[in-house]
């Protein structure tokens, strides 16, 4: 009798705590679903942290022509400033100015003058590059605080450079004889300027001129030939 009261008091027992298990068990399982379908928040992202700058770094500085390399600290590197230039690169930039200066006198008389449009190109030629050009020659010797004039020299001795009898005839010449006149005087204009850029390339030792100079020889050959086959058609 005592043990199937005891049977039937566990069964009502179990019967009466299986409800709360499985509400337990579901409620548990609500929780984690919603915990789960909450936002979760970015990261916050954390700002690189600058590596140090390196105190022992050591910068090859090259040497003058024929001398080897050399290394220095880095914080001992300094602006060099303007590069390096010797007289004869200053004597170079002061002739060139009053050379261009010529050509482009005569070159702006083309227009209302020559007789064959390509001659008059050429003249537009000469004055979009050279005018330019003696606008960088003149930055290049304030920037070193160099004066534009050297005193005492007499410009027209230049090779190349027209007297003021030939440039008055230019100035009054017309058509076919202007045209024969240009070319002739610019063509020794030019191979004036030609011996000076190839003199400076010698011994020049400013790299910006070297490189200018060589541009002037060049460009100033091709016109040159350029006039003499206008001549020859």
């Amino acid at each position: 009798m005592t043990s199937r009261r005891a049977r039937t008091l566990a069964i009502v027992t179990l019967a009466l705590l299986l409800p709360l298990v499985a509400f337990v068990v579901v409620r548990t399982g609500d929780d984690s679903g919603t915990r789960a379908a909450q936002p979760v928040s970015a990261p916050t992202a954390t700002a690189p942290t600058a590596s140090p700058v390196p105190t022992d770094l050591t910068v090859i500085a090259p040497g003058r022509p024929g001398e080897s390399a050399s290394t220095r600290a880095a914080h001992e590197v300094r602006d060099a400033g303007p590069a390096p230039h010797n007289s004869l690169d200053v004597w170079f930039v002061r002739m060139m100015i009053p050379h261009h200066a010529q050509a482009l006198e005569m070159a702006q008389l083309a227009p209302d003058r020559a007789a064959n449009p390509t001659i008059r190109a050429l003249a537009d030629r000469i004055r979009a590059s050279q005018g330019p050009e003696m606008g960088m020659m003149r930055g290049w010797l304030q920037t070193r605080g160099l004066p534009a004039e050297a005193p005492g020299h007499d410009h027209g001795s230049m090779r190349g450079m027209q007297s003021l009898e030939a440039m008055r005839q230019l100035a009054a010449a017309h058509g076919a004889d202007f045209d024969r006149l240009f070319v002739r005087m610019m063509t020794e204009h030019h191979e004036g300027a030609i011996e000076m850029a190839t003199n400076l390339l010698k011994v020049g030792s400013d790299l910006t001129l070297s490189e200018f100079a060589n541009s002037v020889a060049t460009e100033q050959t091709v016109e040159i030939d350029r006039m003499r086959e206008v001549l020859a058609g």
